[in-house]
């Protein structure tokens, strides 16, 4: 199902299967109504690959939708990729994309089921709190994830 451009939307680019597993069990999370505004990408097979994809395909639909929000989701593999992923993003469009994702990778979080990480992610951003964003291959994401909660939080949970 894709999205309604006209409404402010939010497409989701993961990495890998394990990031696409978490997404889909945040997406299971949210109320049916706003299930359209959220639609998870195909994986790109690499956290570079997650870059390429957005510069030669998704800039440019950005610019025709400016209700566009954009989650890259790549495994930072234990190095501080933030800052260089985000040098990939024009100053135009920073504040409506948003770059998370494990420390290390998805599996290694020993949560239980992906989905259900991704749905427990969800009800902390519904209910305004941090009890699986403080986890230990988590933290990093507290910029990214205060920024996102302010752009998207009426978008994806509207009171």
């Amino acid at each position: 199902m894709s999205v309604n451009k006209n409404r402010p939307h939010v497409l989701i680019l993961p990495e890998d299967r394990a990031n696409r597993r978490i997404i889909n069990g945040f997406h299971l999370a949210l109320d049916f109504k706003v299930q359209r505004q959220f639609q998870p990408l195909p994986e790109a097979n690499g956290w570079e690959n997650v870059l390429q994809q957005f510069r030669s395909v998704h800039v440019a639909e950005m610019d025709r939708c400016p209700d566009r929000f954009m989650v890259l989701v790549i495994d930072f593999d234990g190095k501080d990729r933030l800052e260089s992923a985000k040098a990939e993003i024009r100053a135009q469009l920073q504040n409506r994309v948003f770059i998370l994702g494990v420390w290390t990778e998805p599996e290694q979080l020993n949560l239980g089921p992906l989905e259900q990480v991704g749905m427990q992610m969800a009800k902390d951003c519904r209910e305004g709190t941090d009890e699986i964003w403080n986890h230990e291959l988590l933290r990093h994401n507290t910029g990214e994830l205060r920024r996102m909660r302010e752009q998207l939080l009426s978008i994806l949970f509207p009171r």
